[in-house]
């Protein structure tokens, strides 16, 4: 058998979405399925990572890039005023109105690249990726082009987004051509792949043609071999990942603040000028360390090397209690204990006290999450906050590999 994957985020690009597509493709190929993916020359995404390589048990073929580089429009506006922000504002506006998203260009030279590498490699199963949605018209063309099978893998929500906030015009806009993609999925898909089971029911409800499955992340356990930890002499707890939408990292900031704890707060990745002008005004002095982006390795060195991890999930409306994201399972293959900040009556929430990999405290309660907080650190101070292995069962479970197999599985079916 022989599947395409398209995804505009694989290597050079980096950050998290990368790693579904990216793992894929590493593991796919290892259960006789010949793989080949079709990624952007150039995404122009805000985030690079020359450490991070493609596998080379798969074939690697790139269209050329026609879209917008990566913008953070929020940061872009933050402080401007007057003329200023109004002519950054209108720079920003014409994208927002590109369908359904700002990367749809790509597919310009995407789909006739796909229909080619289908043609030319006897192509079974074409895999797309999202976000972004617009990576779905790449699949229903190319299947209306050549017959091939075509596989949706949904990593967010293509009906309703967690981090927008609907009443403003572009959204409404932008939602409107996210489900117009909705339903092309349901109506031509051969199968839908969801990464949580919110998101596969709210699929359903779509009326799909095809099946729709919930293939979630895994843990790649096998990332943090060779990683130590050694024991702080201040507690660490590190949270790793870019803040965007309804992410706030301001109930943990408060809690820390209120606290009074002796706790290094390390935030590793992308903090909003507004959040790090806000914790300023906090006077946490040297319990909170600010990292820019780092390489994937980096990011995984600094979560082993940490007494705890910070988890952060907004409730988001309700929309956060089937948020599964892939920090969840790369938390959990660092096996150190997690604070996690999440909807108690979550997914997230569910599968960490199943585990025993951490504490849960609502996201909006900075007391309840200084309550958690202390709790660990007293472990800490006691000699008794050991890591968190999982038992074989678990790590068979939750391994990336096994997930694949899931697919792998899927994939023979439709062929």
């Amino acid at each position: 058998m022989k599947v395409l994957i398209v995804s505009l985020y694989f290597p050079p690009a980096g950050g998290g979405g990368v790693q579904r597509p990216l793992k894929f493709a590493t593991h796919l190929p290892t259960l006789g399925i010949e793989t080949h993916v079709l990624a952007p020359d150039d995404p122009k995404w805000i985030h690079a990572d020359p450490e991070l390589q493609p596998p080379t048990n798969a074939w690697i073929h790139r269209a050329r890039y026609l879209g917008p580089k990566g913008r953070r429009p929020a940061e872009e506006l933050h402080g401007r005023r007057g003329l200023d922000r109004i002519s950054r504002q209108v720079r920003l506006t014409g994208r927002r109105f590109l369908l359904p998203d700002e990367n749809v260009s790509w597919n310009l030279t995407a789909i006739p690249a796909a229909v080619r590498i289908v043609r030319r490699e006897g192509i079974d199963v074409v895999l797309t990726t999202s976000p972004p949605s617009s990576v779905h018209l790449i699949g229903a063309a190319v299947k209306r082009a050549t017959g091939v099978r075509w596989v949706a893998d949904l990593r967010d929500s293509i009906v309703a987004h967690p981090h927008r906030r609907a009443e403003r015009l572009a959204v409404r806009t932008k939602e409107r051509g996210e489900a117009a993609v909705a339903g092309l999925v349901a109506r031509n898909a051969d199968a839908i792949v969801a990464v949580s089971e919110a998101i596969a029911e709210e699929t359903r409800g779509l009326g799909p043609k095809g099946p729709v499955v919930t293939i979630a992340n895994g843990s790649d356990f096998d990332d943090f071999a060779g990683l130590p930890y050694e024991r702080g002499e201040r507690f660490r707890i590190t949270h790793t990942g870019s803040f965007f939408g309804k992410r706030d990292p301001r109930p943990f900031l408060t809690a820390l603040a209120d606290s009074g704890l002796d706790v290094t707060a390390r935030f590793v990745g992308d903090f909003r000028t507004a959040d790090r002008e806000w914790a300023e005004k906090l006077g946490l002095g040297d319990r909170l360390e600010l990292h820019p982006y780092v390489p994937r390795r980096r990011s995984l060195e600094l979560q082993r090397d940490s007494e705890a991890l910070l988890l952060l999930i907004p409730d988001a409306g309700g929309r956060g209690k089937g948020v599964l994201s892939g920090k969840v399972f790369e938390y959990l293959a660092a096996e150190r204990p997690i604070l996690a900040s999440v909807p108690p009556d979550g997914a997230a929430a569910e599968l960490i006290e199943e585990t025993g990999a951490g504490v849960v405290a609502p996201p909006d309660d900075p007391a309840a999450i200084a309550d958690a907080l202390r709790g660990l650190v007293e472990r800490y101070e006691a000699g008794a906050l050991d890591g968190t292995p999982l038992s074989e069962e678990w790590r068979d479970k939750l391994s990336r590999r096994a997930r694949v197999e899931e697919l792998a599985e899927l994939l023979g079916s439709l062929t």
